[in-house]
């Protein structure tokens, strides 16, 4: 199939949707699938059509300071990019998605969307995370102005399918994990000279607030191993600085804060002693699933906007919401228990395999099919209504349309885009 992505950044590795679109992209390629890519990230390769960056007014510091870009729609390059296609997906409700929907059913193809973006995701940048109500209007906002459009939605964990229905979403909302690539397994690697001494602890993400690396830096800050833990900060993002300054006020070993490429962070991750995931909102965490996928056992935030609390196998790999204590505990046992974390490894190396991108892509093929058929079906079914239509009087139009309504009436909101088949049989027949 002929499939497009609208995904406002691409190719830049800044953040985990981005690095999910990458690989998805790659592997649908991998399997015989036409890959084409609308963003306003400034690359070059086949099926990739670049557009405009938009920039944000007076924001626009706070967007550049969190790695991201918004692509600005342009009618003449979109329609290049989506004639032709068998659907399009969009992975970011953005300005370029919007207009995209709107091309796509011009074109009579077919569109599905993704749910990546936590509303806390942007709430924490501006301090207002833990207001409810924030929060709220956001995800109202969002299924309002752009998730309505869909029938056909994809986020990548069960949490996220279980906020978006009580936020009132409709369609078919399908929980799939964004996948691990076949490149992370674990390495006999050599330790590095500098970690000899050292019990090395590692989280990979955005430096954010609502990522809570400070507890992370707090609860070894309060260890009675303090001084034999090196703590190593893996990404970028806008409180870097802030981190930095309490390592220095915490710590007796300084903070690492490396951004690495794939091959580096793989043999970084089989380095380490333990993985840290100590975020208070996470749609899924990939880099959590990458760094047991090659063995190395988390500690994760029981938070309930934290999805990777799925992934603790045991009460070891979970610690108290934005309690640090209750993280250098978890940390001192499993320093303490060197046995123990080397049977959880294991296990982890087992329950890992469910994740593999692989399977996770064709579960997404398998959506983008139903979502092809049933357009087909539906714009099938608009021609067989125009030419019915086009021989009624004005009055039998009338009452076709009264009676279509109430047809409508009776059916739940999950059904009502399959309407229209079923009503015409019913009136031809």
């Amino acid at each position: 199939m002929v499939i497009t992505f609208v995904m406002d950044q691409f190719g830049e590795t800044s953040n985990g949707t981005t690095m999910t679109a990458m690989r998805f992209a790659d592997i649908l390629r991998k399997k015989g699938h036409e890959l084409r890519v609308l963003t306003a990230s400034k690359i070059e390769g086949d099926g990739i059509y670049v557009l405009p960056e938009f920039r944000i007014p007076v924001f626009q510091s706070i967007v550049d300071k969190q790695g991201m870009k918004f692509a600005e729609p342009d009618a003449e390059i979109m329609k290049k990019a989506i004639e032709g296609s068998d659907v399009v997906h969009m992975l970011m409700p953005f300005w370029a998605s919007g207009a995209a929907v709107d091309i796509a059913n011009e074109l009579h193809i077919a569109t599905t969307a993704a749910f990546h973006i936590q509303p806390e995701n942007m709430t924490y940048s501006v301090h207002m995370g833990k207001i409810p109500v924030a929060n709220k209007l956001i995800y109202t906002f969002l299924r309002n102005k752009f998730y309505k459009k869909f029938n056909y939605i994809h986020c990548p964990s069960q949490m996220m399918k279980d906020l978006l229905v009580k936020n009132k979403y409709r369609g078919n909302i399908f929980a799939i994990s964004n996948g691990v690539c076949e490149d992370f397994m674990k390495k006999d690697i050599p330790r590095p000279e500098k970690y000899r001494d050292k019990y090395v602890i590692l989280m990979v993400g955005r430096y954010s607030h609502e990522k809570r690396q400070d507890l992370i830096i707090k609860a070894i800050g309060s260890s009675k191993y303090n001084d034999k833990i090196q703590l190593v900060l893996a990404g970028k993002g806008p409180t870097k600085s802030e981190l930095e300054r309490l390592g220095k006020k915490y710590l007796k070993n300084p903070v690492e804060f490396p951004f690495l490429q794939k091959d580096e962070l793989i043999d970084l991750i089989n380095t380490c002693d333990l993985y840290v995931h100590s975020s208070d909102a996470e749609s899924e965490a990939i880099s959590c699933i990458e760094a047991f996928t090659c063995g190395l056992v988390p500690v994760i935030s029981d938070s309930k906007l934290c999805a990777t609390k799925q992934f603790a196998l045991s009460e070891h790999n979970l610690f108290k919401k934005g309690d640090y204590n209750s993280l250098r505990e978890k940390i001192e046992w499993f320093i303490e228990h060197p046995d123990e974390k080397e049977k959880l490894s294991r296990a982890y190396l087992e329950y890992s395999k469910q994740f593999a991108i692989d399977a996770c892509v064709d579960r997404l093929i398998e959506v983008f099919q139903t979502a092809i058929d049933e357009n087909r079906i539906k714009w099938e079914n608009a021609e067989k209504e125009k030419e019915y239509i086009s021989h009624l009087s004005a009055r039998e139009v009338k009452a076709y349309d009264k009676g279509k309504k109430k047809y409508l009436k009776n059916l739940d909101k999950q059904n009502k885009n399959d309407f229209t088949e079923s009503y015409i049989n019913t009136v031809l027949h």
